[in-house]
């Protein structure tokens, strides 16, 4: 059997599955607005991420690209993360109630730290040094909502 098949396969299906989320629900005309939420976020994580990683707070034993030139995961820290944030913004409710807004962010930022709990249960993609499932939901929830700020203030809505 070889080694981190589990770990090799969910990479790759994050990177297949985010990217058909992406090509399914952003449409041509959104593209620029897409991109912009993607850099922001990536520019958030590539932050808190490091900040992180470099603390000692989480580990990632399980890298399948860049294992050399940096400590955070590349998958999730610069593409699925981003491109989630891109499809949060594109089809954020501005429109609806503080209510629907807020389960809007609740969905999200669940599905999310879902994921990773089973990824650090699971597999040997992330380890919680020092670090519980309510930080990640905490600055998910707040990394998103600094995203949207950021959006809004970009596009003048």
């Amino acid at each position: 059997m070889r080694r981190n098949k589990l770990e090799k396969t969910v990479e790759i299906s994050a990177w297949i599955f985010t990217s058909l989320l992406l090509i399914k629900f952003v449409p041509r005309h959104r593209l620029r607005e897409a991109s912009v939420a993607f850099l922001f976020k990536q520019l958030i994580t590539w932050l808190f991420g490091l900040i992180v990683v470099e603390n000692n707070l989480i580990k990632y034993p399980f890298r399948l690209f860049f294992k050399k030139s940096n400590k955070s995961s590349f998958t999730f820290e610069y593409f699925v993360y981003p491109a989630i944030c891109a499809l949060f913004n594109l089809h954020y409710p501005e429109n609806r109630s503080y209510f629907t807004k807020g389960l809007y962010h609740f969905f999200y930022t669940s599905i999310i730290t879902i994921f990773e709990m089973f990824a650090v249960k699971y597999t040997k993609i992330i380890k919680y040094n020092n670090w519980k499932w309510y930080y990640t939901y905490t600055t998910l929830w707040l990394t998103f909502y600094i995203s949207r700020i950021f959006h809004r203030w970009f596009f003048r809505i």
